[in-house]
């Protein structure tokens, strides 16, 4: 179970809509993903993958909500390049929202080791190939968070940058409090 150290932070995590992720959770699942840098082959892909997923998580009663390291109108030209609905974004530029959730930097092995290049490939396969230019910080490791009544009830801590969660599995069991 991963309990979260300060519960404020979900009231304090403002989407561009203007609305908390504590608000968002008391109607709808959310789905909290945090990004690497924007330029990032991984999360280019997770941005594709839940865009496949839409009526999914609708059916779900799911909103995804992407936590990211740049300035709001940066992530809106990068997030209109995919077709996703019912999402929103948070800027999080100093990264107090990854500390609050224990998403901490990356060492040599969880950026660079045979994971990632494993991650690489698949995501390459698929069409994301490496762009310039970065977006956040290219250390910082991802995450992702089911919320709901503002408890987080599953979630997927990364071991490598090329790790690959399920997401539709991960709302599927997540276990309400």
């Amino acid at each position: 179970m991963f309990i979260l150290s300060d519960k404020t932070i979900l009231q304090r995590m403002v989407t561009n809509a203007g609305t908390s992720v504590a608000d968002i959770s008391s109607e709808n699942k959310v789905l909290l993903i945090f990004l690497r840098h924007l330029a990032c082959i991984f999360c280019r892909e997770a941005l594709k993958d839940i865009s496949k997923i839409g009526k999914e998580l609708e059916k779900l009663n799911t909103t995804v909500v992407f936590v990211h390291m740049a300035e709001n109108e940066i992530a809106d030209d990068v997030f209109k390049k995919y077709p996703i609905k019912n999402f929103f974004h948070i800027s999080d530029i100093d990264k107090k929202m990854y500390s609050a959730f224990g998403l901490a930097k990356g060492d040599f092995k969880q950026l660079f080791g045979f994971k990632s290049f494993l991650g690489m490939g698949r995501a390459g396969l698929k069409g994301h190939l490496p762009q310039s230019g970065l977006i956040g910080d290219p250390n910082q490791m991802p995450g992702v968070f089911v919320i709901e009544n503002e408890n987080v009830t599953n979630y997927f801590l990364y071991n490598s940058v090329g790790d690959y969660p399920d997401y539709l599995s991960m709302i599927k069991k997540s276990k309400s409090k």
